[in-house]
């Protein structure tokens, strides 16, 4: 038989589309030919897999081969198709069964020598081969782990290219079965007892775990403001399944999933440098753009450090992610989506020069105002709370006497006061505070009281607010009320969302 077909996976951002991989041989000049979109490393592998098929231990046809990687209209990118060509096209010249490839997706990049080697993006890969009714799924060593992960089909490992054409030609022993991983320790050891003083802004973290909002700390260096942001997702509660799936998916596609590690459980943490650029922070790329930081921290927190040293294009680039929840890329291989629903921590001097104090600050008025503008109103207006972190004072750097809140302690508010906003909003598809859209917390029976409104009416009155700005404190506001154990916002919670909101806690802590 002179054709045979098999299955792969082509990698769209963070989804899988199944792959027909048809190899037909005819005669001709000996040579390799593909159709469907290949890219440079899909082109590149006819030199790859025929010195792996001859390393091996069999022969390549000498014959004219045509491959077809259908849909012949999606783009292929990367190595994840060696071991499906490689197996058809001894398929096709008569070396191996037609039918015992033809319903397993096979996974893996070969080396010459016919190692098959770990790739990246294995993880949805085989989430695309499951949803598309496939029953096998064959996956290098070093991806066994994390393909391991999905249940539903049987997924086999194998060491190189002959283990695998031994066994499918019955004169080896057959493939392992993947073993899923160990769970790995994801904590870091950093906890909300090593912070010093600062009750309002710990106060400020508590809101935002509890309903996943966006936060902006202002305040001198060394008060504590990137200590309190690297100790969000510590509070936070640990991911579910589907949401573990998904940030595993990503970092899988990503190339950052650690060998054998199990599902990330942890809310990931994303804390890019200053001089990022905002192909980095949002993803980009020539071809298909590949993720970027605000992906990379999809259900997790992404700090901006040092905030207002970003390029003012770069921080503006945030703005829609941070309404949608997710990007679109257009680059000239297409259009891709990718996930970016991710809480916003930034924080930032008051000035230029960073003196510990105000009263030591040598800069002009003029330039604290240009620096303090370097982040621009359309995006601090979708910051939920905007907080003053004030120099730790002697006495409470010095006090061992007084105890310190742990992270656990404060995490287990957080967990009740989302469990209360996830069985509110659960039949809407909503699980936090944050997610929830303004018209519906303007709407009965969401709505507050008339008389716990009339903060937020005065406010609106006098023009402090924008429709946005309003919104967010109604959010804020329940996220309030949750903490507090009420079943809706009363007047001290609009009171404080406002005063949290509004920026005057950049002003006078209460």
């Amino acid at each position: 038989m002179s054709l045979a077909r098999t299955y792969a996976v082509a990698l769209i951002g963070v989804a899988g589309r199944l792959v027909e991989v048809e190899a037909d041989l005819s005669p001709g000049l000996p040579g390799l030919t593909f159709t469907g979109l290949p890219d440079v490393a899909v082109t590149e592998s006819r030199d790859r897999v025929r010195a792996a098929v001859l390393n091996s231990g069999f022969a390549w046809p000498g014959q004219r081969i045509t491959v077809a990687l259908l849909p012949a209209d999606v783009r292929k990118n990367g190595s994840m198709f060696d071991l499906a060509l490689a197996l058809a096209v001894l398929a096709a010249a008569g070396g191996v069964s037609p039918a015992a490839i033809g319903s397993v997706v096979w996974l893996g990049e070969l080396g010459l020598d016919g190692r098959l080697r770990p790739v990246r993006g294995v993880l949805p890969a085989v989430l695309a081969a499951r949803d598309a009714g496939v029953a096998t799924v064959v996956v290098p060593d070093g991806n066994a782990s994390e393909a391991a992960l999905v249940d539903g089909l049987d997924v086999y490992v194998a060491g190189s290219l002959r283990e695998v054409l031994l066994s499918v030609r019955k004169e080896g022993p057959a493939l392992r079965r993947a073993q899923p991983a160990d769970p790995l320790d994801q904590t870091d050891g950093s906890d909300l007892a090593d912070v010093v003083g600062q009750p309002v802004a710990r106060r400020a973290l508590e809101i935002a775990a509890a309903g996943a909002h966006h936060l902006l700390m202002v305040g001198s260096p060394g008060a504590g403001k990137t200590m309190l942001a690297a100790r969000l997702p510590g509070i936070l509660p640990r991911l579910d399944d589907v949401s573990a799936l998904e940030v595993t998916a990503i970092h899988s596609v990503a190339g950052l999933l650690p060998a054998g590690s199990g599902l990330i459980r942890r809310p990931p943490l994303q804390t890019p440098h200053h001089t990022s650029s905002m192909a980095s922070l949002v993803g980009g790329g020539s071809g298909l753009a590949r993720p970027g930081a605000v992906t990379l921290a999809h259900r997790g927190v992404l700090v901006l450090d040092e905030a207002a040293e970003f390029s003012s294009r770069v921080l503006d680039s945030l703005r829609q992610p941070l309404e949608a929840g997710r990007i679109v890329l257009h680059r000239s291989g297409g259009a891709v989506a990718y996930p970016a629903r991710f809480q916003l921590v930034m924080a930032t001097n008051p000035c230029p020069c960073g003196s510990p104090k105000d009263r030591d600050c040598a800069c002009r008025p003029d330039a604290r105002r240009r620096y303090g503008q370097r982040l621009s109103g359309p995006l601090t207006d979708r910051i939920d709370l905007k907080i003053k972190v004030d120099p730790v004072s002697r006495a409470e750097l010095l006090d061992d006497a007084s105890p310190r809140e742990e992270s656990a302690a404060v995490a287990e508010r957080v967990r009740q006061a989302r469990a209360a906003a996830e069985q509110r909003w659960s039949a809407f598809g909503w699980t936090t505070n944050g997610e929830v859209p303004g018209p519906v917390l303007r709407r009965r029976p969401w709505r507050p009281s008339r008389v716990a409104l009339e903060p937020l009416d005065t406010e609106l009155e006098l023009g402090g607010l924008s429709a946005r700005g309003c919104d967010r404190v109604l959010k804020l506001a329940w996220t309030l009320a949750d903490l507090a154990g009420r079943s809706s916002p009363s007047v001290a919670e609009i009171k404080e969302a406002l005063w949290l909101r509004t920026g005057r806690a950049l002003v006078t802590p209460a």
